[in-house]
């Protein structure tokens, strides 16, 4: 335990120092000796946690497994703790690569990839053909602190397949989810598993939207990119109208707002509630309803609904290939997003008595159709040009493009 305490003591030396002022070389130069100390560290906590598992420490505070202890007691997620426990039990088996993490040159991340090859029904596997364990051992070792994530991955999928060669083909279904958690604001959180191909297919669809889509000065992250690719997906889907129905409807978003609330100019945050239980701002109902189907319901003083009018589209067919047939892509400044990744924006929303003609309407993708529900403006010239303004009333000026002409030599 005096080791422990004098390891704090120097880790408290360290959170001491000031960092502000330091130049890079200086900064990566303090950087790498700690990430080896990470690497040290984090391989003596797995093969402390191994021993207490051997030991049924657990127990001791009335837990059933070291899992358990770890999540209670060091507050870590499940996956996690069972990740923890999973890599004590790798260093176990793995003497070599257990010394390449006391040396601080695998990383408990790179562990964890090689785990797998240290289960129980593997090492069986890897005894029943006769394969030296040792040798394995020391080529993951040397792998791990030689290459990239990607490949030590590449490596430890190799040779599991290289175990069982004439194995069952797994059924891709059966290592595929997809699981929600819906929060209190209606935002959504998910987790995505997939096979190599459902994968595949996956990265594709998305990549092939978030290529078609990177407009000059873009500062969103990749994984905003990526998400934004992934409801115009939906969005695009819904839009096809070729989806299975739900209860004898095409799926479509339902937003329900009071009728005061949707003509009014309020931002009137948590007025509107959509089918799946979330509550948004009048303003996004707004900015739903600009194009979409619209039902009247008379709702009773009890809650009751009285009265339910006939649903009719904002947008009719006919109005929509005319207004894609006449702005082609989104309209706002700079914005190249083609017609069918766009929705019908009202100039002056319908519910104010903007009228859904075409002079009245442009095409937004849902990016800068929000951005025109929250302070931008579009107009249209008489000459037919769109015009984009800041909400400081400034106009977004494309620089216009360059072209070249040929030249043409004459001889002399």
């Amino acid at each position: 335990m005096q080791q422990l305490e004098s390891l704090g003591s120097l880790l408290d030396e360290l959170s001491g120092e000031r960092l502000e002022g330091m130049f890079g070389p200086q900064l990566l130069e303090r950087l790498s000796p700690l990430l080896t100390l990470q690497n040290r560290i984090a391989a003596e906590v797995a093969r402390t946690v191994r021993q207490c598992e051997l030991a049924d420490a657990a127990e001791f505070d009335g837990k059933a497994s070291m899992a358990s202890w770890l999540r209670g007691h060091a507050r870590m997620s499940q996956s996690a703790a069972i990740r923890l426990v999973r890599n004590g039990r790798a260093l176990e088996q793995l003497p070599a690569v257990a010394a390449a993490a006391a040396r601080g040159a695998v990383s408990a991340e790179a562990v964890s990839v090689i785990a797998p090859a240290a289960a129980p029904k593997n090492v069986a596997a890897a005894q029943a053909q006769g394969v030296d364990l040792a040798e394995v051992d020391a080529a993951l070792a040397d792998a791990a602190a030689a290459v990239f994530d990607p490949e030590l991955r590449k490596a430890v999928a190799h040779y599991l397949d290289r175990l069982d060669p004439d194995g069952p083909e797994p059924d891709p279904t059966e290592q595929r989810s997809l699981t929600w958690a819906k929060h209190s604001d209606g935002s959504v959180t998910g987790r995505l598993e997939l096979d190599a191909v459902g994968g595949e297919k996956a990265m594709a669809a998305v990549e092939s939207i978030v290529q078609a889509n990177r407009p000059a000065g873009d500062l969103r992250t990749r994984a905003q990119q990526q998400a934004d690719a992934f409801v115009q997906l939906c969005d695009n889907q819904l839009a096809a109208g070729t989806l299975p129905t739900l209860r004898t409807f095409k799926p479509h978003v339902v937003v329900t707002i009071p009728l005061e609330d949707l003509v009014g100019s309020d931002t009137g945050s948590a007025t509107a509630d959509l089918g799946f239980g979330a509550t948004i701002s009048a303003a996004r109902a707004r900015w739903l309803a600009c194009d979409g189907n619209v039902t009247r319901i008379v709702i009773g003083p009890q809650g009751q609904p009285l009265e339910q009018g006939r649903s009719h589209r904002v947008v009719p067919p006919h109005l929509w290939r005319a207004l894609t047939a006449r702005d082609q892509h989104c309209v706002f400044s700079g914005c190249d997003a083609p017609a069918h990744w766009c929705e019908a924006h009202h100039l002056i929303h319908w519910a104010h008595g903007g009228d859904t003609d075409l002079h009245n309407l442009a095409l937004l993708c849902e990016r800068h159709h929000t951005k025109v529900h929250h302070g931008f403006r579009i107009e249209r010239d008489e000459s037919g040009r769109w015009h984009t303004y800041r909400p400081d009333g400034t106009e977004i000026l494309v620089l216009p493009r360059i072209t070249t002409e040929p030249v043409t030599t004459r001889a002399g």
